[in-house]
This record gives C-alpha cells, sequence and structure tokens, in this order.
C-alpha cells in the first residue's frame, strides 16, 4: 500500500465508526446495517461546530456539554484507528508505519488543541466566551479539515 492509500484508510475508518457515547448515538444518523456513512459524520461535525458557535454565555454548560460529546465521539474513533493500526501492524511496510505513526501523532496534537479551548470554554467567564468559544471551534474545524484530506486523498487514490 501507498503512502496516500494508508493514510486515507486509517481517516476513512476514523470517519466510518459509529460513535459510541450515549448523546453522539442519539444524535448520530445510521442505516439499516448500523453504519454512519462518511457524508452523515461530515454532517454532525460541521452541525456541532455550528450549534456551539450559536451559543450565548448564559448558555455555556449547554455548549460545553455538546463540546465534551463531540470530542468523546472522536476519541472512540481515534482509539478504533489505533486498534486496527495495531491489528495490521505487522503486515505494513517499514514506510506505511511511519505514515500512520505520524498521522495519529497528527491526530493527537489537534486532539490536544481542541481539548485545550474546549478547557477555556467550559471555564470561561463573560468577557472571554466568545474568544474561547471561536477558539474551540476553531480547532475542531481544523481537525475535521485534516480529516477530509486525508479521505479525499484516498478517494483519489481509489480511482486510479
Amino acid at each position: 500500500m501507498n503512502k496516500r492509500t494508508i493514510l486515507a484508510l486509517f481517516s476513512v475508518m476514523l470517519l466510518g465508526i459509529p460513535p459510541l457515547s450515549a448523546a453522539a448515538q442519539q444524535e448520530a444518523p445510521a442505516h439499516e446495517n448500523g453504519k454512519t456513512t462518511t457524508k452523515e459524520v461530515k454532517q454532525d461535525v460541521t452541525k456541532a461546530a455550528k450549534t456551539i458557535k450559536s451559543y450565548s454565555v448564559e448558555k455555556r454548560d449547554e455548549a460545553a456539554k455538546n463540546a465534551k460529546t463531540a470530542l468523546d465521539a472522536l476519541d472512540v474513533r481515534i482509539a478504533a484507528m489505533e486498534k486496527q493500526i495495531d491489528k495490521n501492524w505487522d503486515k505494513m511496510s517499514k514506510s506505511a508505519r511511519e505514515d500512520a505513526r505520524n498521522t495519529l501523532q497528527a491526530l493527537h496534537e489537534q486532539r490536544i488543541k481542541a481539548a485545550e479551548w474546549y478547557g477555556g470554554l467550559k471555564n470561561s467567564n463573560a468577557d472571554a466566551w466568545e474568544h474561547m468559544k471561536k477558539g474551540f471551534s476553531d480547532a475542531y474545524q481544523s481537525l475535521r479539515h485534516a480529516l477530509e484530506k486525508a479521505q479525499g486523498a484516498y478517494e483519489k487514490d481509489e480511482k486510479k
């Protein structure tokens, strides 16, 4: 497998696994086979980010709860991806292993940034609310765009 295919496969796995948190399950649409489509996950992520942006400081606790649900769902997907990498580790080339490690490291770094903004969002006062809300939404969207980019590379690679 080439580098783009490995990265994209991990991204597809990340996007294709339905979230396990109770709140996320209620929000995520599923098909008869129980799987959520990539398109639906993208829509849910976009909806979550837009919803959080719309909250006033008076609804900070509700915004923090929604942000936590979104981050929990992301954590489940990252853990599943790590498990899949571990399962296939012996079958992967040295280059694919390095790419997988780099991809996971980048995802964890972006996840940490989102968590830092989440902490600020959760504990912000009225004066800092807009800044924290925007920071969290931007960090969350950045992670989403990274996943979409990797998925796009996979789809492009598959058409060859």
